[in-house]
């Protein structure tokens, strides 16, 4: 029963009515954006140590490094300017992601960042590795989001 037909009957309405009042599209939509963006901004920590609580470029030498084996296939002259931009756009994506800011293009954005960490995972330590950590989901997950984004902005405009 929806909240006009309790106001004509005078009743109350039950847990069930209000479970199915629920909008469970956005609500999977807020918990995947807060997931994906938790999951940069937790990989990002690491990198600096907040995870460990003893903050240092250490950390950050030794995702350095991680990246260098990750893309094993470029020049290892690159490789700091990876790690930073790499940095740069896991925090960007990120904060913007639990925010919902832009969800369209932080979305896309998030998606292929994803695809291309996986993709090179795959390329220096085989399919294996980025299948355990879960790294296509998460790209799948984002273009999910990216989906219902443009879907989203199609119907406002049709309104």
């Amino acid at each position: 029963m929806n909240q006009q037909a309790h106001a004509v009957y005078g009743t109350t309405p039950t847990m069930s009515d209000k479970v199915r009042a629920i909008n469970w599209e956005q609500a999977a939509a807020v918990y995947t954006r807060i997931a994906v963006g938790g999951a940069f901004l937790s990989a990002v920590a690491s990198r600096f140590g907040l995870w460990d609580r003893t903050v240092d470029l250490k950390h950050f030498g030794n995702f350095i490094e991680y990246a260098a084996e990750v893309n094993s296939f470029l020049p290892r002259a690159v490789i700091p300017s990876v790690a930073v931009l790499a940095t740069v756009c896991e925090t960007s994506l990120g904060i913007l992601l639990i925010l919902g800011l832009w969800p369209r293009g932080v979305s896309l954005g998030s998606a292929v960042l994803l695809a291309l960490f996986g993709t090179a995972m795959a390329i220096s330590f085989g399919l294996k590795s980025p299948m355990d950590y879960s790294v296509f989901s998460a790209s799948g997950a984002s273009v999910l989001l990216a989906l219902d984004a443009f879907r989203r902005k199609k119907s406002k405009i049709l309104e």
